[in-house]
């Protein structure tokens, strides 16, 4: 009487999925350690393949998995200011900013690795990829603000919280994640606002874009706590005008 061995079945992977896993298990590394700690056969290993197959589908070594793992990352966190544009401003921001920070918190190490520059598979070809998610970033809460042909000041200004989000963004990792990420995200989108307001000031363009925003606001709303807060901070300033 003979027995058989179970055998396994195993289902050969298309080239794009293969690509996909070796790209998955990238960016899982990245995640946690520096490009400079990764090594192809970190990669290799944790895809389950040979450093061989690595070669095969990124025979450009490591430089060019990093750079397919970034245009990967990349994707994903422009797509983080992808909101139906429907309702109230500052609630569509505030779940962009949900998205933006879920994926800053996945990747940690990485992120900061990604922001901050100076690693030494960095080219511009890197460079290009991180600017491009900026651009895409400031096109899309443009588009939120309902302005087809946006001036200097209003571009900047959005270019400019845009920054302000990264740079918070790497400071909340080095301060182990405090405040908690539900504080940052409200502080955040309040500091959108003021940024709109003060920018309001010298720019007719903005003052229209303010005002149909906060028209829509509810006092329920973050619009409304934003403003129940400032007032009494502000309330003794009557002398300076």
């Amino acid at each position: 009487m003979t027995s058989e061995a179970p055998t396994r079945a195993y289902r050969r992977l298309s080239v794009e999925e293969r690509r996909t896993q070796l790209l998955d298990a990238a960016l899982s590394l990245f995640a946690h350690r520096t490009p400079e700690e990764v090594s192809l056969d970190d990669v290799a290993e944790a895809a389950g393949v040979s450093r061989p197959l690595v070669y095969r589908y990124f025979p450009g070594g490591k430089q060019q998995l990093y750079e397919a793992a970034l245009r990967s990352a990349a994707e994903e966190l422009q797509q983080c200011f992808d909101e139906p544009r429907e309702g109230p401003l500052l609630p569509r921001l505030s779940r962009a900013l949900d998205r933006y920070l879920a994926f800053v918190r996945r990747h940690d190490a990485g992120f900061s690795a990604l922001l901050q520059g100076g690693s030494v598979v960095e080219t511009s070809r890197t460079t290009a990829i991180v600017d491009g998610v900026r651009r895409a970033a400031a096109r899309h809460i443009l588009s939120h603000l309902d302005v087809d042909k946006p001036g200097p000041r209003l571009r900047m200004t959005v270019r400019m919280w845009i920054t302000a989000v990264e740079a918070a963004s790497l400071i909340w990792l080095d301060e182990d994640k405090e405040p908690p990420v539900e504080e940052l995200r409200d502080w955040l989108v309040e500091q959108f606002v003021a940024c709109l307001v003060t920018t309001a000031t010298r720019d007719p363009q903005t003052v229209a874009v303010v005002r149909g925003a906060l028209a829509l606001e509810s006092p329920q709303g973050p619009a409304g706590a934003l403003a129940r807060r400032v007032l009494p901070v502000v309330g003794d300033a009557g002398h300076l005008l």
